[in-house]
């Protein structure tokens, strides 16, 4: 699965996609900038569910009944 390079990536083309069109280089539709943003949060998503999966699974919380007296 992805990896926070993944993540550090989109973000990086994200950047320099905004800046060229602000600068004039090439006039893209926002759509693309959308897209790539879309694609941060789907790999965001995932990680923290990976994350959160590999937390519950080391400290998985065991519910004891009470001995009887």
């Amino acid at each position: 699965m992805i990896r926070y390079e993944g993540f550090i990536f989109v973000g990086i083309l994200m950047i320099i996609g905004t800046l060229i069109k602000l600068l004039g280089y090439v006039d893209f539709s926002s759509d693309w900038f959308w897209l790539l943003a879309g694609v941060g949060l789907v790999i965001e998503g995932s990680l923290s569910l990976i994350k959160e999966r590999q937390f519950n699974r080391k400290y998985k919380i065991i519910e004891r009944e009470p001995c009887p007296a």
